[in-house]
């Protein structure tokens, strides 16, 4: 069985930005040892004869045709804004 360190926990949790408490690292600290060993398992199955799929289903294209639906003009859209310029809403500056 891989064992990680408590260490490489401690590392793993800062990449995360999670704090743990001692008790936590253990817990973790055998958790992640077990997931890493059932991906040894996986890495071990020969796939050499399966082919490479990136979905499953066999569907092709499961999108709707894009349709342009009745919405407000310009002038709509900005009869109620506060302030305008050339046509758009003004605003503060998001960025400075």
């Amino acid at each position: 069985m891989t064992k990680l360190t408590t260490e490489e926990v401690k590392h793993v949790a800062r990449l995360a930005r999670i704090g743990l408490t001692e008790k936590e690292l253990e817990k973790f600290q055998n958790q992640l040892s077990s997931i890493l060993d059932f991906v040894g398992q996986l890495q071990k199955v020969d796939t050499a004869k399966t082919k490479p799929l990136n979905q499953t289903t066999g569907l092709k294209n499961v999108w709707r045709e894009d349709l342009v639906t009745p919405s407000l003009s310009q002038e709509e859209a900005l009869q109620n804004a506060p302030e305008k310029f050339n046509g758009y809403f003004k605003t503060k500056a998001a960025l400075k």
